[in-house]
């Protein structure tokens, strides 16, 4: 029985170029002749190899959420709410402008400008965003049983909050923003946190 052909190029190469490429132009922004371009394969051996675009977007996502923007997953980790935020936040004022990588966050941009051909991939980042909030909100709920918040804080409201001071840290990250200008706002949102003297 005759093998197939090996596949000429690298995948995860080619999936680190594909990551570049729709983390600076969106999803919407970037088309197959980008990709096959950047990733230096035809389409044929894209749509074998990841299949549609959409596929491979979602699949970059993942790819993103476990490399530049593992500091996310991170800063869950941390044994406070208060230290849990404190790495989220300082993370994505470092992870935003970072020089070594596109300005900003892929998922924030990735769904910004995205029209009607692009509503599955824009639901799916919805729902990461809203997961993300989640995820905060519970985390804060936990961190009233535990003392660490009074409990007449509202968890709901924080948790917004505070997922909306992350998300235009991307923002502003993705708009040239430096990382010592965003550093202050974090300093500034982090003495909000229930019970810092103001």
């Amino acid at each position: 029985m005759a093998k197939g052909r090996p596949r000429a190029f690298n995948i995860e190469t080619a999936l680190d170029q594909a990551l570049d490429l729709f983390w600076r132009k969106g999803y919407e922004g970037t088309t197959i002749s980008d990709l096959t371009e950047a990733m230096g394969i035809n389409t044929p051996s894209l749509y074998k190899a990841f299949g549609n675009k959409e596929q491979l977007f979602l699949r970059i996502l993942d790819r993103y959420a476990e490399g530049p923007a593992a500091y996310m997953m991170d800063a869950f980790k941390q044994t406070t709410a208060r230290g849990m935020i404190e790495a989220l936040l300082y993370g994505a004022a470092h992870a935003t402008t970072d020089p070594e990588t596109p300005g900003g966050c892929l998922t924030i941009h990735g769904a910004i400008s995205t029209g009607e051909a692009g509503q599955a991939v824009k639901h799916e980042l919805d729902a990461r965003r809203a997961g993300g909030e989640a995820a905060m909100r519970e985390r804060f709920k936990q961190a009233q049983t535990d003392g660490e918040i009074p409990l007449d804080v509202d968890a709901d409201r924080l948790a917004a909050f505070y997922s909306t001071v992350f998300q235009g840290l991307a923002v502003q990250g993705g708009a040239g923003a430096s990382e010592s200008k965003l550093r202050h706002v974090v300093d500034m949102a982090l003495q909000l946190w229930p019970g810092s003297p103001q």
